[in-house]
């Protein structure tokens, strides 16, 4: 195998893990991130109807103003947006699905900023 179907396979192993783990918390609403290096992007989903209820970017128009909106600023950033929109549908505890990506960097960054402006999780 090579480096970059091994980081891959390893990533979609951690992917796993996290999903089987969320299956087990049933009727909560799950908060889902997927992240790059130009951007961040996160959605509040209901698994039962398979519907998404809340989302945000750092693409949004309405995201402030940033030289780059992949860093762990924009994405402290995005946590404040996300959480007060999901204060406007009433939305206070979900279930953080970190989507194999690790728990540390951008998605803590992301994770404490939606955590203390309102998110349960």
């Amino acid at each position: 195998m090579d480096k970059l179907s091994l980081k891959k396979t390893r990533q979609n192993r951690r992917r796993m893990r996290v999903k089987r783990k969320i299956k087990l918390v049933h009727n909560r609403l799950r908060l889902c991130i997927s992240r790059s290096n130009r951007g961040f992007f996160a959605q509040i989903i209901d698994d039962t109807k398979g519907h998404t209820l809340v989302s945000a970017s750092t693409m949004d128009k309405d995201f402030p103003v940033m030289k780059n909106r992949g860093n762990k600023a924009a994405a402290k950033e995005l946590g404040k947006i996300l959480a007060a929109r999901a204060g406007q549908q009433g939305i206070k505890s979900v279930v953080f699905d970190r989507n194999g990506f690790l728990y540390h960097g951008k998605v803590k960054e992301f994770a404490d900023a939606a955590r203390e402006h309102g998110l349960e999780f």
